[in-house]
């Protein structure tokens, strides 16, 4: 009978014990931690992909506590998640991985039978070898004219529109309605289905970090800025009448006697905002395709005053000091640009020099009776001369 007691203890010592935490554990022991605590990426992986899922587990019991850190551009910061309901899953609040980045999961867990473990893992992401920026017009913090579009021009050329378009968010106070238009693969516009409201604060939030802009290619950028829109001011040119009639807030400021393009040069007709202003720059002829037999330019003046640049293909608004003065109000005489009496060096009082101390980047110049075709909504910031419905229309996001 004493045999069989010790036999039977015997057994009793060999199918229990205490494990490190306390709790009681079968014969091997308590199970181990990854076992009871399942997270992927797994521990230790390098170059994970952005689409793989972050994920901590566990298949009964429930989880205490989650804590993931990501490490990038040598700074730490905690990422957002929550355990679900049942306690069983937790999972990041954006589902996307940032890349070239280092994750680190702290995971704490008690299991169906009671007993606490904890799990402590790391992996790194994929360092893309192409990224892509957008370089955004207007500047951070500037005051704009009421005609100003959004206009982000990328690095690269973009053929996952929608994601991109998706990870830029263009807002105003006071509200109004805001729709993006893509010009190709490499340009993307955003504007209100009229000119902005004086005093109206639009703000442009990119959040491209890590967004995949086209294959293996990826944004870099992940910033806000904003920027007031000023006075409306919007200048009327009417190529046939010689004249440019300027409204600030629909008064009539002045009606300016102007030279536009000549029959064979003549100005686009059409909506144009003002991108640029040069107290002086160079202009030559070459540079646009007017030259002569020999190739030159058919004009090159070094020093051009009070230059305000309405499209990208090169027209301007411009102070004038080399033609007759009679000119100015009676004829067209320039190569499609809009030219203001000026003086050599460009004068304060002059005509020239009026408009530009009141001009600001993103005031409207509108160009009418020209025997030229209308600007296209792509040179410079002319999406103006697109009508609502095909504006909406070029959006990537249907």
């Amino acid at each position: 009978m004493l045999a069989a007691v010790v036999t039977w203890a015997g057994l009793l010592t060999g199918t229990a014990g205490c494990t490190a935490d306390g709790t009681v554990g079968g014969a091997f022991g308590p199970p181990a931690a990854e076992d009871v605590i399942r997270v992927s990426p797994d521990d230790g992986s390098k170059g994970v992909r952005p689409g793989s899922a972050l994920r901590v587990r566990v298949p009964d019991g429930r989880l205490e506590s989650v804590k993931v850190v990501v490490e990038r551009d040598a700074r730490e910061s905690r990422v957002p998640g929550r355990i679900s309901g049942d306690g069983l899953t937790w999972k990041p609040d954006d589902e996307r991985l940032a890349l070239a980045a280092k994750y680190t999961v702290d995971a704490v867990a008690v299991d169906g039978d009671g007993r606490r473990s904890a799990r402590h893992t790391t992996f790194t992401t994929h360092v893309p070898e192409e990224r892509f920026i957008g370089y955004v017009a207007p500047e951070d913090r500037s005051t704009v004219g009421t005609g100003m579009i959004v206009s982000l021009e990328f690095n690269r050329k973009i053929t996952r529109r929608a994601a991109v378009e998706r990870a830029v968010r263009v807002t105003a106070r006071p509200a109004v309605e805001i729709r993006p238009h893509w010009f190709g693969g490499s340009r993307l516009d955003f504007r209100p289905e009229h000119y902005w409201k004086p005093g109206t604060r639009v703000t442009v939030s990119l959040n491209l970090r890590d967004v995949e802009g086209a294959p293996g290619v990826y944004g870099l950028q992940h910033r806000t800025f904003t920027f007031t829109v000023g006075r409306s001011q919007v200048s009327v040119v009417d190529a046939s009448a010689h004249t440019m009639r300027v409204r600030r807030d629909g008064e009539l400021l002045a009606t300016v006697p102007i030279t536009a393009g000549t029959r064979k040069t003549p100005t686009y007709n059409g909506r144009m905002v003002i991108t640029e202003m040069l107290e002086v720059t160079r202009m030559n002829g070459a540079t646009v395709g007017f030259t002569d037999d020999d190739g030159k330019g058919e004009y090159d003046i070094p020093d051009v005053p009070h230059a305000i640049r309405l499209t990208s293909s090169g027209t301007f608004l411009h102070g004038n000091y080399w033609a007759d003065t009679d000119v100015f109000g009676d004829s067209n005489v320039s190569h499609g640009c809009i030219g203001l009496r000026d003086v050599k060096g460009g004068g304060a009082d002059t005509p020239a020099g009026w408009f530009f101390d009141r001009s600001l980047i993103g005031d409207v110049v509108e160009v009418v009776n020209s025997k030229d075709k209308e600007v296209a909504p792509d040179n410079g910031l002319g999406g103006w001369n697109m009508d609502w419905r095909n504006w909406k229309a070029g959006s990537a996001v249907k």
